[in-house]
Protein backbone atom coordinates (compact mmCIF):
# COMPACT_ATOMS: atom_id res chain seq x y z
CA UNK A 1 0.00 0.00 0.00
CA UNK A 2 1.62 3.14 -1.13
CA UNK A 3 2.13 6.12 1.17
CA UNK A 4 0.70 8.71 -1.40
CA UNK A 5 -2.09 8.42 -3.68
CA UNK A 6 -1.56 9.69 -7.09
CA UNK A 7 -3.77 12.67 -8.06
CA UNK A 8 -6.61 10.64 -10.58
CA UNK A 9 -5.49 10.12 -14.06
CA UNK A 10 -1.45 11.29 -13.26
CA UNK A 11 1.55 9.32 -13.91
CA UNK A 12 3.96 11.49 -12.41
CA UNK A 13 3.75 14.65 -10.35
CA UNK A 14 5.59 17.17 -8.48
CA UNK A 15 5.57 18.52 -5.17
CA UNK A 16 7.23 21.95 -5.84
CA UNK A 17 7.12 22.67 -2.19
CA UNK A 18 9.75 20.33 -1.62
CA UNK A 19 11.59 20.44 -5.23
CA UNK A 20 14.84 22.52 -5.11
CA UNK A 21 15.16 22.64 -9.28
CA UNK A 22 18.42 20.23 -9.22
CA UNK A 23 17.52 18.27 -12.34
CA UNK A 24 18.26 14.97 -11.35
CA UNK A 25 14.94 13.50 -11.95
CA UNK A 26 14.99 14.98 -15.68
CA UNK A 27 18.54 13.42 -16.08
CA UNK A 28 16.88 9.95 -15.40
CA UNK A 29 13.89 10.13 -17.13
CA UNK A 30 14.19 7.71 -20.18
CA UNK A 31 11.17 9.18 -22.10
CA UNK A 32 11.61 12.76 -21.36
CA UNK A 33 8.41 13.38 -19.44
CA UNK A 34 10.26 15.69 -17.32
CA UNK A 35 11.81 19.24 -18.34
CA UNK A 36 12.90 22.54 -16.20
CA UNK A 37 10.84 25.65 -17.04
CA UNK A 38 11.84 29.13 -16.23
CA UNK A 39 10.25 30.11 -12.75
CA UNK A 40 11.66 33.69 -11.81
CA UNK A 41 10.26 33.20 -8.12
CA UNK A 42 12.08 29.65 -7.23
CA UNK A 43 15.11 29.95 -5.48
CA UNK A 44 17.52 28.83 -8.34
CA UNK A 45 15.08 30.43 -11.45
CA UNK A 46 13.73 27.42 -12.72
CA UNK A 47 11.49 24.58 -11.52
CA UNK A 48 10.30 21.19 -12.55
CA UNK A 49 7.40 20.11 -14.88
CA UNK A 50 5.94 17.44 -16.02
CA UNK A 51 5.97 18.19 -19.49
CA UNK A 52 4.99 14.60 -20.94
CA UNK A 53 2.57 12.78 -18.75
CA UNK A 54 1.20 10.52 -21.65
CA UNK A 55 4.87 9.32 -22.21
CA UNK A 56 5.77 7.91 -18.69
CA UNK A 57 6.65 4.41 -18.29
CA UNK A 58 6.57 4.55 -14.63
CA UNK A 59 10.30 3.43 -14.15
CA UNK A 60 9.71 5.76 -10.92
CA UNK A 61 13.74 6.41 -11.86
CA UNK A 62 12.86 10.32 -11.04
CA UNK A 63 11.27 9.42 -7.80
CA UNK A 64 13.79 7.23 -6.69
CA UNK A 65 16.78 9.99 -7.23
CA UNK A 66 15.44 12.75 -6.14
CA UNK A 67 17.22 14.07 -3.28
CA UNK A 68 14.55 15.84 -1.56
CA UNK A 69 11.49 13.11 -2.23
CA UNK A 70 9.88 15.69 -3.89
CA UNK A 71 8.38 13.62 -7.09
CA UNK A 72 6.08 10.59 -7.05
CA UNK A 73 5.21 8.02 -9.54
CA UNK A 74 1.63 6.72 -9.33
CA UNK A 75 1.42 2.79 -8.69
CA UNK A 76 0.99 0.18 -11.35
CA UNK A 77 -2.27 -0.81 -9.96
CA UNK A 78 -3.25 3.14 -10.19
CA UNK A 79 -2.28 3.78 -13.58
CA UNK A 80 -1.76 2.49 -16.67
CA UNK A 81 1.72 3.75 -18.22
CA UNK A 82 2.52 4.13 -21.64
CA UNK A 83 5.32 1.52 -23.24
CA UNK A 84 9.29 3.49 -24.56
CA UNK A 85 8.79 4.26 -28.02
CA UNK A 86 12.20 5.77 -29.94
CA UNK A 87 10.13 9.30 -29.99
CA UNK A 88 10.40 9.19 -26.08
CA UNK A 89 13.90 8.15 -26.76
CA UNK A 90 14.63 10.56 -28.89
CA UNK A 91 12.55 13.81 -26.86
CA UNK A 92 14.69 12.41 -23.67
CA UNK A 93 18.26 13.06 -25.01
CA UNK A 94 17.00 16.32 -26.92
CA UNK A 95 15.82 17.86 -23.49
CA UNK A 96 19.54 16.69 -21.81
CA UNK A 97 20.99 18.03 -25.04
CA UNK A 98 18.91 21.56 -24.28
CA UNK A 99 20.64 21.61 -20.55
CA UNK A 100 17.37 20.17 -19.55
CA UNK A 101 15.25 22.58 -20.70
CA UNK A 102 11.75 22.39 -21.60
CA UNK A 103 11.70 22.02 -25.53
CA UNK A 104 10.17 24.58 -27.84
CA UNK A 105 6.93 24.15 -29.42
Amino acid sequence: MSLVTAPQDTPVWVNTNRCKACDVCVSMCPAGVLAMIAAPSSTLGSMIEVVNPEACIGCKDCELHCPDFAIYVADRKEYKFAKITDEAKDRSEAIKNNKFRKLSA
